[in-house]
């Protein structure tokens, strides 16, 4: 099943499945991404907002309303970035989820429902850093959230995609069209669902303090290249959705004991999750029919073609509007974000939008 990655005693996001240290990283910064389409997974970027996007209590940043606005500063601080440095994004939205993730996404709730008992728990002790880690791990993304991300979106001059079901197959989908570069999100499932490209800490580079101590650490955007990847492995696309089969997705549960070396090992060994299971001696823990309905998640997603990809200037008076008048946003500081946004106009010049 999913699990949670820390960098350094902080808290990034919910991954899918765990690749370990099997796939070789390369650093980059934003610069690196200028004149290309980048696709977002937008509940992962989301996610990261809230989470991160907090008061030193761990409080999510409300308006005078008491609506949590944290999603709404992540988009417009981070997109106008990506605006400035050159870079087209695109957000891309998660649809209705595959009936075989529905223990995935039970087992969240629950998770964020201990997490908020312990967040308020470590308040009433006045313990503060333990209140801002657990109160990171309570963020939920509402159909309330949601449209409001669109609208600022929309408003920003940004394109987003509704995708029919996981956001990161719709996104990779885009890649392999050659309507995107790169899916950016924390989410290694991007690779399993064939992105060539995946970048993660995208949406979140720059410092963050180290819990528990008055030190920073700089994060840093990360590319993994699947081909070369999956060429150095010696293994092929199909073999590392096996891989993660054993291991664990949101659709299956793995096979206790198994991680990224081990499963890697038996699948280079036997060649696909049957086999390996066979080997194992453990064909009872995981149905072969499940095997294959996961692997065909992977392999053959729902994705749609229903989308277009057009940029264009920020609406700034709807902007305002949105922001400082609907939600109390500081309205200078809104309006230097809004100046990055003039970089839009060399963006609009180019001729060719997919042109790398």
């Amino acid at each position: 099943m999913r699990k949670t990655l820390f960098y350094k005693g902080i808290q990034l996001a919910i991954m899918g499945v765990d690749l370990g240290d099997l796939f070789k990283k390369e650093r980059c910064s934003l610069k690196d991404f200028a004149n290309r389409v980048i696709a977002i997974d937008a509940y992962n970027a989301i996610h990261q907002f809230l989470s991160i996007i907090r008061q030193r209590d761990g409080t999510p940043l409300k308006d005078a309303q008491g609506r949590v606005t944290s999603h709404l500063s992540g988009l417009l601080y981070r997109t106008a970035n990506f605006v400035e440095a050159k870079i087209k994004p695109v957000y891309v939205f998660d649809g209705v989820p595959h009936p075989l993730k529905a223990k995935t996404i039970a087992e969240r709730r629950e998770r964020k429902e201990l997490a908020e008992h312990e967040w308020k728990e470590a308040l009433e002790k006045g313990d503060i850093e333990t209140a801002r880690k657990k109160a990171q791990q309570t963020s939920k993304i509402t159909d309330e959230i949601i449209e409001q991300s669109k609208t600022l979106l929309s408003v920003l001059g940004i394109p987003y995609v509704q995708a029919p079901s996981e956001g990161e197959a719709q996104a990779s989908y885009m890649v392999k069209k050659d309507d995107a570069y790169a899916v950016a999100s924390q989410d290694s499932d991007a690779l399993l669902f064939g992105a060539s490209v995946l970048v993660r800490n995208f949406a979140i580079s720059g410092r963050r303090k180290l819990p528990n101590k008055q030190a920073y650490v700089k994060i840093e955007p990360e590319v993994i290249k699947l081909e070369p990847n999956l060429k150095a492995l010696g293994i092929v696309r199909r073999q590392l959705i096996d891989m993660a089969i054993l291991i664990g997705t949101d659709f299956n549960e793995g096979i206790k004991g198994i991680g990224p070396k081990k499963s890697y090992e038996l699948i280079k060994r036997a060649g696909n999750a049957e086999n390996a299971l066979e080997i194992l001696g453990k064909k009872d823990v995981l149905d072969e029919e499940v095997i294959k309905k996961v692997r065909d998640i992977f392999l053959h997603p729902a994705v749609t073609d229903n989308y277009k990809l057009q940029w264009s200037k920020p609406d700034n008076e709807k902007v305002l509007e949105i922001l400082c008048e609907q939600h109390q946003f500081t309205e200078s500081r809104v309006k230097s974000a809004l100046e990055k946004f003039n970089a839009m106009d060399e963006i609009l010049k180019q001729k060719n939008l997919f042109e790398f």
